[in-house]
C-alpha cells in the first residue's frame, strides 16, 4: 500500500511541476510580446488622434506629405511641392506625424 501512495504522489508532483512551467511561461509571453505590443497600439491610437490640418506626415509605403482635411476613418494628404495632388487614405497607413508647430 506504501508504493501505491508514492507513486500517486509523485504523480500530482508531475503535473504540478508542468502546470508550473506552463504558468512561467505564459507570464514570460506576456511580458516580451503581448505587453509591447499593447504599449506600441496605444502610442499609434494617441498619436493619430493628436494629428492635425498642417501636420507632415509619412505613410506606411514612406510617402512625404501635409494632411489638408481629417474625417474620422480618413485623411485627405497632399503629396510634394504639386499642390494639385491630393489623396484620401486610411489613418492606419500613417506611420510618422510630425506637427507643424515643430517646423
Amino acid at each position: 500500500m506504501n508504493l501505491l501512495t508514492e507513486s500517486a504522489a509523485s504523480a500530482g508532483g508531475g503535473i504540478g511541476l508542468l502546470l508550473m512551467y506552463v504558468v512561467i511561461i505564459g507570464g514570460m509571453m506576456y511580458f516580451m510580446a503581448i505587453r509591447p505590443q499593447k504599449k506600441e497600439q496605444k502610442r499609434v491610437t494617441a498619436m493619430l488622434s493628436e494629428m492635425s490640418v498642417g501636420d507632415s506626415i509619412v505613410t506606411t509605403g514612406g510617402f512625404y506629405g501635409v494632411v489638408i482635411d481629417i474625417t474620422d476613418e480618413d485623411v485627405i494628404v497632399e503629396f510634394g511641392s504639386n499642390k494639385n495632388c491630393r489623396i484620401p487614405m486610411k489613418k492606419s497607413a500613417i506611420a510618422e506625424v510630425e506637427k507643424a508647430d515643430a517646423q
